[in-house]
């Protein structure tokens, strides 16, 4: 199927979907991006991803402009039709000059891409994935790290590590040793009853459906906290799972080889998946 995608004010066919070669974001590597999905038409939580889009543009000197990336979103998903869809916004200071210097950026480029959207299978979520750790380190003190940026290198390493190996994900460490997160989504791991994620100052994304992980434990009654943890951390875990805006909440069943507890998805793991559907039912009827 052709997709429509939205550039810079107009819909156009995929095809016709082009960028200056010195556009920064193909350039340098100097953008932004939020990837998000949308059910029955209706974009999942995508104010959440526009204010995290927003806030990094202030940060990193990219002018970000909501309303328009809103009107984008909704005309796109509109456009193409289909009933689950995955949606990618991205936005660059526009084209400069080939000696890098941001002030010579005059226009930025928005673009909103989408294509359908097929889902994990639910055996997939019955067998759960399994990661490896990466050799790559994510240093917590670099500016970007905390931003989803359009450099995305040191993920999509990671990420044929874990094709190499036969695993769905890889998971990063810090410069101290400490759990980050994977290569597209948090972690999460279950020990005695309690949620326990890394600190956002480990060096993470702030994700989306991380925070609606925290929503959905505070409904139900879980205790959770955010606290270092050592990779060690997975293999001692009653359960773990990983979470982001497609696959939503994801059992992590296997880590480097080893089982996790018993190698399968556990009652916290599945009690939240089935909370983040009801949530998502709600949100997009």
């Amino acid at each position: 199927m052709n997709e429509i995608y939205y550039l810079n004010g107009k819909l156009v066919p995929r095809e016709q979907a082009k960028i200056s070669l010195l556009d920064y974001g193909f350039l340098y590597g100097y953008g932004l991006y939020e990837t998000l999905r949308a059910y029955n038409g209706k974009a999942f939580r995508l104010d959440n991803h526009l204010a995290r889009l927003k806030f990094s543009g202030e940060r990193l000197g990219i002018l970000v402009h909501v309303g328009l990336i809103r009107e984008a979103v909704h005309d796109v998903i509109k456009a193409n039709g289909f009933a689950q869809t995955r949606l990618r916004i991205s936005v660059s200071p526009g084209e400069g000059s080939m000696s890098p210097n941001l002030a010579s950026c005059e226009l930025p480029t928005v673009a909103v891409l989408a294509m359908e959207y097929t889902p994990p299978t639910p055996s997939k979520y019955e067998q759960g994935y399994h990661a490896v750790t990466s050799d790559i380190r994510r240093n917590n003190r670099s500016p970007v790290v905390y931003h989803k940026t359009a450099n995305t290198m040191e993920s999509m390493l990671a990420r044929q590590e874990s094709r190499r190996a036969g695993a769905d994900e890889a998971i990063f460490m810090n410069e101290k040793g400490y759990i980050t997160e994977a290569a597209g989504s948090n972690v999460f791991i279950v020990s005695s009853g309690v949620l326990l994620t890394p600190k956002f100052e480990a060096g993470i994304l702030p994700g989306v459906t991380r925070v609606i992980a925290f929503e959905l434990a505070t409904q139900l009654g879980i205790k959770f906290k955010e606290i270092n943890l050592k990779s060690e951390a997975l293999l001692t875990a009653d359960e773990a799972f990983v979470t982001n805006s497609m696959v939503e909440i994801m059992p992590l069943t296997r880590i480097d080889g080893k089982p996790i507890a018993e190698g399968k998805p556990g009652p916290i793991t599945g009690t939240l998946i089935k909370a983040y559907r009801r949530l998502v039912k709600k949100e997009t009827k």
